[in-house]
Order: structure tokens, then sequence, then C-alpha cells
């Protein structure tokens, strides 16, 4: 009924259209969020007296913590009206400065952070990175861990 050529082409296109289908992620990839996980953000660094963050995670001054800018918090994929929900909230970081690296759980929002990718630490995650008599350190990179 099919000629040998017909039968051929057929099943050149089942086999090249299963391999079409294997190549295509089964979720995309948003390519206009404004936070992604693989990047490098930088900021400045400065530190703060933990208690309950914007994450309802009560910390202290030990615990190795920072808040993220609010321009980066508010703005996280996922994030809703409720900060609690916020996917950030537990995510570890990796934070850099002057060949010293601390890594630290997201679990507030600063919102006194002039930029996006500020972050506010805790004494003791700061004092991993620069003395406390600094205050503010320009320049600290991170990146999620």
């Amino acid at each position: 009924m099919f000629s040998s050529a017909t039968k051929f082409s057929a099943v050149v296109a089942v086999v090249v259209s299963s391999v079409a289908l294997l190549a295509v992620p089964a979720t995309a990839i948003p390519i206009n969020t404004t936070v992604s996980a693989r990047a490098t953000f930088a900021g400045d660094g400065t530190f703060y007296e933990a208690g309950i963050g914007a994450c309802g995670i009560v910390n202290t001054d030990a615990d190795l913590i920072a808040a993220v800018g609010h321009g980066t918090f508010d703005t996280f994929p996922g994030a809703t009206a409720n900060p609690n929900l916020n996917p950030i909230c537990g995510k570890k970081i990796i934070a850099n400065f002057g060949g010293k690296s601390v890594t630290v759980a997201i679990t507030d929002r600063c919102a006194g952070c002039a930029g996006a990718a500020d972050l506010d630490f805790t004494p003791t995650a700061f004092g991993l990175l620069a003395d406390l008599s600094v205050g503010r350190i320009h320049g600290v990179t991170w990146d999620f861990a």
C-alpha cells in the first residue's frame, strides 16, 4: 500500500519529532525575571541587631544570617504579599569581601538598604568579612549557594 520511500519518510519524521521533544525542557525559565539565582550580585554590607525577621524566623546576633535589600526581597520570583512565604527565605548565599567569605541564610528584608543587592548581616556574620568598627563595607559580592 505504501512505498518503501513513504514508510522511510514517516519513520524519519517520527524519530525527528521524538528527538525534538526530548530537547525541549518541560518548564521554560522566564527570561525577564528581576532576580536570577544564577547571577553574581554586588552591593554594600552592614550589620544589625537580629530578632524576628520578615521571614517570620527569630534569630540572634550569633546566627549566620542576613537581610537582603528590599529590592531583591520584594521581587524574588514567587514573592507574595505575605513575606513569611517568600521563596528567598532560608536560601543560602555565599558573600565575599576582601578575600574572605561567609555563608549565610536569608531570613529578613532590609528596608533601609539603598541597593537591591545590599546585605545587612548579623554582627557575627559581618565580623567574618570585616571588623565591626568599619560599619559599612562596599563591594560585597554574593551568589546563591
